[in-house]
């Protein structure tokens, strides 16, 4: 299998992105916003979509748009009394958008599909060192927040009371969210992103008794998916993301009836 570029530059694509993905979908869950997560999948596909209308990077046009909402989601409402309002209709507006951009710009369904839901066994050497890069960035900024973020997450109150700046750690976290999403979109695509940010988390979340083994049993079970996925599409030539998500889903289920033998 390795004896192939594309399968390699795979292979490190999605190591990376599952690494960011399980740590940040921790927080994502922790949180509650998954519904957000995915809002910002279907804003990829804006930006994607918007990329191919001005002959530019996917990637650069999904991060374009994805941080641009979560500056507009901060700016408008950081309360979760007012939230889903608000992410429904920035969301309202950016899937008119992506469909208006993809008609635009005359593309097939080919690449309609591609956007969607990926195409991680084309990624190029280029398209690697992009993910890897943000990944790191992602990563770095998390360790650097770590505990107001660990706070804020899981004792939003407690926070709150001992000082935190639990409004400019929510801007930071929208802002990893909005990358982590563009990130992890090359791998499953745009729509099916919110498998990486929060099918681990929750897997994690029905296993685990301390923020350590969250963090542990998310990464692994995110690893364990896209290493199993990609090695499955290999073999019998079907998408990786079709093994990815089944893969996911069959941990999290699982993690469900140990949680209830417990019980």
């Amino acid at each position: 299998m390795f004896a192939f570029d594309f399968m390699r530059h795979a292979f490190v694509a999605s190591t990376f992105i599952a690494l960011t993905c399980g740590i940040i979908g921790v927080f994502v869950v922790a949180r509650e916003l998954s519904f957000l997560t995915h809002m910002l999948s279907e804003i990829g596909f804006a930006g994607a979509s918007f990329a191919a209308f001005a002959s530019i990077s996917p990637l650069v046009g999904m991060l374009a748009f994805t941080l641009t909402s979560s500056a507009l989601i901060s700016g408008l409402s950081v309360e979760k009394a007012r939230r889903e309002s608000t992410i429904s209709a920035v969301s309202s507006l950016f899937i008119g958008s992506g469909i208006l951009f993809l008609a635009l710009a005359n593309k097939s369904s080919k690449y309609a599909t591609q956007i969607l839901f990926g195409s991680i066994i084309g990624i190029s050497l280029q398209g690697v060192w992009q993910l890897v890069i943000l990944s790191l960035v992602v990563l770095l900024t998390i360790w650097i927040v770590f505990r107001p973020l660990m706070f804020d997450s899981f004792d939003p109150v407690g926070a709150k009371a001992n000082g935190v700046r639990t409004q400019l750690i929510s801007v930071i976290f929208l802002i990893l969210l909005a990358v982590s999403v563009s990130v992890g979109a090359q791998i499953v695509g745009s729509m099916l992103v919110f498998i990486l940010m929060t099918i681990p988390a929750s897997t994690a979340k029905a296993l685990g008794r301390s923020i350590k083994q969250l963090l542990l049993i998310s990464v692994a079970t995110a690893l364990l998916g896209v290493w199993l996925g990609l090695w499955l599409a290999y073999v019998t030539n079907w998408p990786a993301t079709f093994f990815i998500a089944v893969i996911e889903v069959a941990f999290y289920l699982v993690a469900l009836l140990i949680q209830r033998q417990r019980a």
